[in-house]
């Protein structure tokens, strides 16, 4: 319990869900400070993460940052809307200060990032208080076969707050924390499926964005052609908010300066109607395997556009939709992307390459290696030099099958806004097309596992998204907390 009897109220009666918007109100009205906040989420953490694990570690400098924020906040006012606000950040997130960045490995686990991410820097400059680094699934689930959703040797295993239901990964720790109420929202970070799958399985929302809307400097990687941090929130709203601050060009990440957007994405989250918005249903091989609940809570979903005013187009064509998509170009990318992020981390870091992670594993192989390192080792035999004519031959192929003949062919073939999946059903072909999907909770099946549906869109499709998602999530509200134990 609360020993602050005032901090005991507002956390016992108003903080869990609160939204950005409830904080800053709070905040701007001297009712709060942002320390009062970082005490309840710290309160929070210490008290339910015991059994979930969903954070990797604290930044000792919270407070003291909480604290600068709110001077500054009577001295000038709030920066913006996410001045004093706490987030959390996935560990394979740089910052510049006194946390670690490991992606869940042991082997980094005496690495400090010399610098901000480009993330953590615009964070920081919306006034964002960086609560702390969440677990995840280690090296982003690129380490072997066969490992489960929010396990790594660093933080072992996250599991999900709403019950015996798998977490979700890899930004795992990111989607339960969030969902906990341990921060206001929290960063992510998706190859395929890394975002969009845990906040599913934690009931949020979870914004994919297209890759180049975020930059990626700063973020132990993947793969340079997939990867893209986005944010975990309870609301749409909120991770526009969130998504507002981090958008940015940077020379550093090329594909950045492609990016025709900067703002404007809370603009979006004000129509409650859907009126003239055209929304394709996405069924056959996305349905496979879904249980009737599932299915159920999907069709649910479709008669609530209807209601909205979309112009619902039912079973559209999608020519790649039963491809089989491998992990190839994950493969043959990560060695080189890795090696080039590890070898500008600090003089002090002994772990300058894959075969220097790899090599550290077998050398402490029981607290390392429970799952094994198939897949780093396969990346190691690999040149890093990305001249292999299958390398280049499948970089080809799955642009033109997830975009040409995947969802752009579907979207001008009918002339759709987006494309509704039940679940993440559509984020493999996303992924490979670099295309941006948003996912909002949908329900619960009678066991109380957290449902949601996806829509995706064109590349930079993002605000239309956002509008279709806030109607969808305004109409039919149907996130609620899990219930946690004491």
């Amino acid at each position: 319990m609360l020993e602050n009897p005032r901090l005991r109220k507002w956390h016992d009666e108003w903080l869990l869900e609160a939204t950005i918007e409830d904080l800053q109100k709070k905040l701007s009205e001297g009712e709060l400070t942002s320390v009062d906040l970082v005490q309840m989420y710290l309160y929070r953490v210490g008290k339910y993460d015991k059994e979930i694990r969903s954070v990797i570690e604290i930044n000792p400098d919270a407070l003291y940052i909480a604290a600068a924020l709110d001077a500054e906040r009577k001295r000038n006012g709030a920066r913006g809307p996410l001045h004093g606000i706490p987030i959390f950040l996935k560990d394979n997130i740089d910052t510049g200060d006194k946390m670690h960045t490991t992606a869940g490995s042991l082997a980094l686990n005496d690495h400090y990032a010399m610098n901000d991410s480009f993330v953590a820097s615009q964070l920081r400059g919306a006034g964002a208080i960086l609560l702390g680094k969440t677990n995840m699934t280690e090296w982003a689930n690129f380490m072997t076969f066969g490992m489960p959703s929010g396990f790594s040797s660093r933080g072992g295993q996250t599991v999900n707050p709403y019950g015996k239901f798998d977490v979700g990964g890899s930004s795992s720790g990111s989607g339960a924390a969030t969902a906990a109420n341990f921060a206001t929202a929290a960063i992510g970070t998706e190859t395929s499926g890394s975002i969009l799958n845990p906040s599913l399985k934690n009931s949020l929302v979870g914004i994919k964005p297209t890759v180049g809307l975020v930059s990626r400097t700063g973020v132990i990687p993947i793969t340079h052609s997939q990867d893209t941090p986005g944010p975990m929130a309870r609301t749409v709203k909120d991770a526009a908010y969130v998504l507002e601050a981090i958008v940015g060009a940077d020379v550093q990440d090329p594909v950045t300066l492609t990016n025709p957007l900067s703002n404007g994405f809370i603009e979006e989250l004000k129509e409650l109607s859907l009126k003239g918005m055209r929304i394709g249903v996405a069924r056959g091989h996305f349905l496979e395997r879904l249980s009737k609940h599932k299915i159920s809570l999907y069709e649910e979903t479709i008669q609530v556009l209807r209601q909205l005013g979309a112009e619902v187009v039912d079973e559209i064509n999608i020519p790649s939709a039963k491809e089989q998509w491998g992990f190839e170009i994950l493969t043959y990318e990560f060695k080189p992307s890795l090696n080039a992020y590890l070898k500008d981390t600090a003089s002090m870091n002994q772990i300058r390459s894959l075969e220097d992670v790899i090599a550290f594993n077998h050398k402490y192989p029981q607290e390392t290696l429970t799952y094994g390192q198939k897949l780093l080792e396969a990346a190691e035999k690999l040149s890093g030099t990305l001249v292999e004519e299958e390398y280049i031959r499948i970089l080809e192929r799955d642009s033109y099958l997830s975009r040409k003949r995947g969802i752009d062919y579907a979207l001008q073939k009918d002339r759709l806004d987006a494309i509704v999946f039940a679940g993440d059903r559509g984020s493999v072909i996303a992924a490979r097309a670099g295309y941006p999907s948003v996912i909002v909770p949908a329900g619960f099946i009678p066991n109380g596992e957290p449902f949601g549906i996806m829509f995706t869109g064109t590349a930079f499709s993002e605000k239309t998204l956002l509008k279709i998602a806030y109607a969808f999530e305004q109409a039919t509200k149907h996130r609620r907390p899990p219930i946690l134990g004491e």
